[in-house]
């Protein structure tokens, strides 16, 4: 009869040559963050040409960002009451170190002397896969 040590040394060594080594075990790396073309497309696609669909007000946006939607009067997506006439995308800024990017969208209503513009700004995160609108900051 074997002593229990010597069974239980025998398992563990069958125990570990059955499993897979460090080495050999595949680590995936971490998306590349978002550039900002990658961020201007997301944005001039999200706000399209008079605001955001109902798909991409659900499916393209923070938690963060949905709950700020549900406790204002305003729509926090446009900074406004109303749909624009048109939007547009300004130039994207990347922050790696702060692992956000963000443009300035500035909003049209009305042509004339009675036209009327307002801005806003639009902040995505770097490594929201896929990518969503993480925040709005007004500028009024």
């Amino acid at each position: 009869m074997k002593p229990l040590t010597h069974i239980l040394g025998a398992l563990l060594v069958t125990v570990l040559a059955a499993a897979p080594s460090a080495a050999a075990t595949t680590v995936t790396a971490p998306a590349p963050p978002h550039d900002a073309a990658q961020i201007r497309t997301f944005l001039t696609d999200f706000y399209g040409h008079h605001g955001p669909s109902e798909a991409n007000r659900y499916d393209r946006i923070s938690q963060a960002l949905r709950d700020k939607q549900r406790q204002s009067d305003v729509d926090v997506l446009l900074c406004s009451q109303s749909a624009p006439e048109q939007i547009e995308v300004g130039a994207v800024t990347v922050a790696p170190g702060a692992r956000v990017g963000w443009a300035t969208v500035t909003t049209h209503w009305g042509r004339g002397a009675e036209a009327r513009t307002d801005t806003f700004t639009a902040y995505v995160r770097l490594d929201s896969r896929p990518i969503r609108l993480d925040d709005v900051i007004c500028a009024g």
